[in-house]
């Protein structure tokens, strides 16, 4: 009745109800009543229907009234979804990527659950937005539904299964952790998404890497059986020194049968490791631990390294990392003994580090090392850092206990340290000297003595009690100093902390039983006084005492075996590392740092005896792929001559998404074919060979589109028919090759089985017959066909020399497995979204690379002549396509003699290229005649980074270090296209995409011929026309990923310009707006 009250009294007048939107008066009822009641119902209904309507007028009169009831102070809550589902649904539905997913983080965000329906619809119409930035956001959105109603988690879990199949990398991070929070348990949602989720790994944002890892590392223990049973073999093996060799062998024989590893834990495994380089420590710090925790332990060596340079973080990264070092180094201390100086402790170093580092130091000292940590200890003693120096005095005692030969040595020092003028150290050395007396009491009778003196000096209540302890338990060796320090301690009881009068009643009831003539007064004097104590802890203890060794009539029958109770033998303590119940809890997770399970942890599930099936894991191969042919032209199938049987398509077709493993056997085995085919075997390096394998696969699809043409086909019959069946083969064989190699992992292709060989002798068979007809399309290649770069605005001068009997062998074998093997080296590590993209560039007439506008004569040092002893090189960038390689950088590098001698063989030695990085070197060069010179060209991929590559330059007698590092700006290929082609390429790389910045300079350098000098002076770009004087256009494109490079100059009012680039390559972009703006900025 209240609220029908409430109603009552606020529908009173007549007015009021106009002004709240009651338009229909005449459905109040005469008597009133029933109508003043049920007109607040009425009232929201009829809001709610304007909200509802497609008209904007009605909307914005209903939220007018509503913001008025509001201020009125009336309740509108139950109008709230409907408010909410006009405010929110336009912005959902905006074009713009970035309005969409604002508007869904902040419906995500308002914690009402009366909206969950409406924020249910958002996310799932978000998770099949165009735009990976949406997806991502819809990923979010589903872990904050999830905390707010936890009864949506069946819904959630469908669009989390939907996501996880995503191929962007953008929400590969968002989408797992989404999954970690709804439902970590469901490890058959990452059976098929497992190979892709390993091989997008690498180029997910760093948050979303570190979350992936730990994920990954959960499902790797349920998944795969213990790498580690195999190195527990070999242990066993040393134990069984004397075993006949035959038993030997059968055992070793039955180890590697009983374990191999699983394919895709090694995927896994080598995925993860170009991430031990990554900047960002939680990244670093999650593949060691997964490294930790799966894989076989001679491969954990690998992550020390990239541990030990953490350290050089901030206090707060030190910390953790110290923490999980700590951790590994009790139970394999081999991994960091290399770096032990790297846990020295720096005087700037705060405490808690300082800590952690005496904690590693201990746990890797051994008999090899211990004479240097034991000075570098006694340095750390004398520190103004009492709690430290405390902390370095139990490290000593835990080395004394752990490497008996220095044990002396160790007690020695700690007895020094008993004069120390500093309380604190005193104290510890006591407490600590305790501890070791306790392993050899019987030779350490003049310490005991000496101890017993610092009574009168010593006020720390600890130290105090272990002294009074140990005279107790060695109250018969020292027969006349016992009783003389118990008559002290009489003296002051009163005025003694808990923990030293419980020690005096011990030791007087030890002196009693053993010299009760001279202590027994003594001992019922402290008993009298300890039964009138404040603490009842005390009264206890004296209560007890008293009974167990003053005979009495109520005495037990304990009193007997008095002597044997206080004096018993009691056992050593055991000094051992506070990190050593850790282990259980997995490394880098807030359970492990703080030694507890926290809210939300995971824990690592033991292996498994048997491992799951592990055919889970195949994707099915989309046979729909199979069906593309080039030009658009439909076609045409010819049952009769096909590559493969009828039989042997349809067991490929079962097979391929069971057991893809033989098929990349198969491939490896073709290649191998072909290179004992060729007459001239090539030890050319793998990055050449991909290249001509890749230009191959080009001329055949170019040689294909004008076959189909009807001149063709009019002027030559008959060989058309034979190209026509082999360009259907080939071109069936990318299809599938490209269907086959998304559904497959890195570790199928290097795993090799019994079906991988079979299928290999199969495949060599077919070849040997299909060679016959292939042979005749080798006669009319030239080098120049193999260019990635038509086509070009002008004519490019390029050497063409003669083909090698390699290449002209690599295009013999052009067929499923050199396809399959270059689409899985080159495609390994692309979304989906940058090979279409890719695929757009290269077949976009529109966009063609062209002739550099101009080539900087500006050399680099190789190396000094001074450096190389004589031989002096310098490199510079002619920027011209590679022939080497269509992905490759092409440096000129001249070499000069300034000897008076004669250097002999010139070569380049080993390699130290970051990972994905290519170099094809140049040919030996046998001899330089002194004062002579000599220019040579290299083809370097440097994956569109700026890092360097670091290799060796040899002569006949020694090797130097050399390094090659590109500008940005020689990354960069130049590309002409119209004004209108720039705009429409522009205006697809907007948001995140694009960086500007703004730049001041005088009127002079921003005209046109200076802009464009400056501007192709720093990098290789092609210009744009341009219908407007003040805004200049320049475009580029990637070498190795062809992504483009949009230069825009706009010149504002003034003596200011706005400089912006456009790039998918966000990184190259921002350092080549860095390197401009200081160009175009100065005079």
């Amino acid at each position: 009745m209240s609220s029908n009250s409430f109603a009552y009294s606020e529908q009173s007048g007549g007015g009021e109800a106009t002004e709240l939107g009651q338009e229909a008066t005449s459905t109040i009822s005469p008597s009133g009543a029933f109508g003043l009641f049920s007109s607040d119902l009425k009232k929201n209904e009829d809001l709610k229907q304007m909200l509802e309507s497609n008209k904007d007028s009605a909307k914005l009169d209903a939220m007018k009234r509503i913001v008025g009831m509001i201020a009125k102070g009336k309740n509108a809550s139950e109008l709230f979804p409907a408010v909410v589902k006009n405010v929110a649904s336009k912005n959902i539905e905006d074009p713009n990527q970035l309005i969409r997913a604002s508007a869904l983080r902040v419906l995500s965000s308002i914690r009402v659950p009366i909206i969950v329906p409406i924020m249910m619809l958002a996310i799932k119409e978000a998770s099949a937005d165009l735009s990976p930035y949406v997806r991502k956001n819809a990923a979010h959105a589903i872990q904050k539904l999830y905390s707010l109603d936890p009864e949506q988690k069946e819904m959630l879990i469908e669009v989390i299964e939907k996501l996880l199949k995503d191929k962007s990398t953008l929400v590969a991070g968002s989408v797992v952790m989404a999954f970690e929070e709804v439902c970590p348990d469901r490890i058959d949602l990452i059976h098929k998404n497992y190979r892709k989720l390993c091989n997008l790994l690498v180029d997910v944002e760093e948050w979303g890497q570190v979350v992936i890892i730990h994920m990954l590392t959960r499902y790797a223990r349920t998944q795969f059986v213990s790498p580690w049973k195999e190195e527990d073999g070999l242990e066993d093996d040393e134990k069984n020194f004397y075993d006949s060799d035959d038993d030997q062998k059968e055992k070793t024989d039955k180890r590697k049968k009983s374990y191999t590893m699983d394919p895709d834990h090694r995927l896994l495994i080598r995925n993860t490791k170009p991430l031990l380089q990554s900047r960002n420590a939680a990244v670093v710090m999650a593949v060691a631990q997964l490294y930790w925790h799966i894989s076989p332990k001679s491969e954990v060596g690998i992550i020390s390294k990239s541990l030990v340079r953490l350290l050089r973080s901030n206090r707060e990264v030190q910390y953790i990392v110290l923490q999980n070092i700590a951790t590994m180094s009790i139970q394999r201390k081999g991994m960091f003994e290399p770096y032990l100086k790297s846990f020295y402790v720096r005087s700037t170093d705060p405490t808690m580090i300082k800590t952690l580092k005496l904690e590693i130091l201990t746990n890797l000292a051994n008999e090899a090392n211990i004479s240097t940590l034991l000075r570098e200890f006694q340095t750390y003693v004398k520190s103004q850092d009492k709690e430290f120096a405390a902390a370095t005095i139990q490290t000593i005692g835990r080395c004394a206990t752990n490497i008996s030969e220095v044990t002396d040595t160790c007690l020695n020092g700690l007895v020094c340290l008993l004069s120390n003028r500093d309380e604190i150290v005193v104290a510890e050395s006591v407490v600590v000297i305790k501890k070791l007396l306790q392993m050899q009491p019987a030779q350490h009778g003049e310490i005991i003595k000496h101890m017993a003196k610092l009574l009168d000096s010593i006020t720390v209540p600890v130290a105090r009690a272990s002294i009074l302890w140990l005279i107790g338990e060695n109250c018969e060796r020292v027969p006349k100093i016992a009783p003389d320090v118990l008559r002290k301690m009489a003296k002051g009881f009163t005025s003694e902390d808990d923990l030293v009068k419980l020690q005096i009643l011990n030791l007087g009831a030890k002196l009693y039983l053993t010299n009760s003539k001279q202590t027994k007064l003594l001992t019922q004097y402290i008993l009298n006084l300890g039964k009138y104590d404040q603490n009842y802890d005390i009264r206890d203890r004296t209560r007890f005492i008293r009974q167990l060794i003053v005979p009495n009539e109520k005495s037990g029958a304990l009193s007997k075996y008095a002597k044997k109770i206080f004096l018993a033998q009691k056992p050593a303590p055991l000094l051992e590392s506070p990190f050593k119940d850790r282990d259980h809890f997995q490394l880098g997770t807030l359970s492990h740092t703080l030694n507890t399970k926290a809210t939300g942890y995971l824990e690592l599930s033991n292996w498994p005896e048997v491992a799951p099936d592990p055919s889970v894991r195949n994707v099915e191969v989309i046979e729909l792929a199979k069906e593309w042919t080039p030009a658009g032209k439909a076609k045409k199938e010819n049952p009769a001559k096909k590559f493969y049987s009828e039989s042997e398509e349809e067991e490929d077709s079962s097979d391929s998404s069971s057991d893809s493993d033989s098929e990349s056997g198969s491939a490896s085995g073709e290649q191998e074919e072909e290179g004992d085919s060729s007459d001239d075997s090539s030890e050319d390096s793998s990055s050449e060979h991909k290249s001509d394998s890749e230009s191959a696969s080009e001329v055949g699809n170019k040689r294909t589109a004008k076959r189909n043409s009807k001149s063709k086909r009019k002027r030559d019959s008959e060989d058309g028919e034979n190209e026509n069946e082999k360009s259907k083969t080939s071109d069936s064989s990318n299809a599938d090759s490209s269907s086959i190699e998304e559904s497959s992992s890195d570790s199928e292709s290097e795993s090799e089985s019994e079906s991988e060989s079979e299928s290999r002798k199969v495949t060599k068979e077919k070849e040997k017959k299909t060679k016959q007809n292939i042979n005749p399309l080798t006669k009319d290649v030239s080098l120049l066909d193999l260019d990635d770069f038509n086509p070009v605005s002008t004519p490019v001068a390029l050497p063409t020399p003669a083909l090698s009997p390699s290449l002209i062998a690599d295009l013999e074998g052009l067929n499923l497995s050199t396809t399959s093997s270059v689409i899985t080296k080159e495609v390994r590590l692309k979304t989906s979204e940058e090979k279409s993209r890719k695929i757009f560039k290269d077949y976009n007439p529109h966009i063609m690379v062209s002739t550099p506008v101009f080539v900087p004569v500006k050399t680099h040092v190789l190396l000094h002549r001074m450096s190389g002893k004589g031989l002096a090189a310098h490199y510079f960038f002619p920027r011209q396509p590679c022939i080497f390689g269509d992905k490759m950088v092409s440096v000129q590098i001249t070499l000069n003699n300034t000897t008076d001698r004669k250097i002999e063989n010139i070569h380049i030695g080993g390699k130290r290229l970051p990972v994905g990085m290519q170099m094809h070197v140049f040919n030996t060069i046998e001899s330089l005649e002194p004062e002579g010179s000599i220019t040579v060209s290299m083809g370097i991929d440097f994956c569109d980074s700026t890092q360097t590559a670091s290799f060796q330059l040899c002569t006949k007698d020694d090797c130097f270090n050399v390094n090659i590092q590109p500008p940005v700006g020689e990354l960069l290929l130049p590309v002409a296209m119209s004004e209108k082609d720039f705009k429409k390429e522009q205006g697809m790389l907007t948001g995140m995409n694009e960086t500007s910045t703004v730049i001041i300079a005088a009127p002079q350098n921003f005209t046109p011929s200076v802009i464009l000098q400056k501007v192709v002076n720093v990098a290789n770009v092609g210009v744009v026309p341009s219908g407007q004087d003040h805004i200049h256009r320049f475009a580029a494109k990637t070498v190795h990923s062809g992504s483009l490079m949009l230069v825009t100059v706009e010149l504002k009012e003034g003596s200011t310009a706005q400089l912006i680039i456009n790039t998918e390559k966000t990184v190259i972009g921002s350092v080549l707006l860095r390197e401009l703006k200081p160009v175009l900025s100065q005079g």
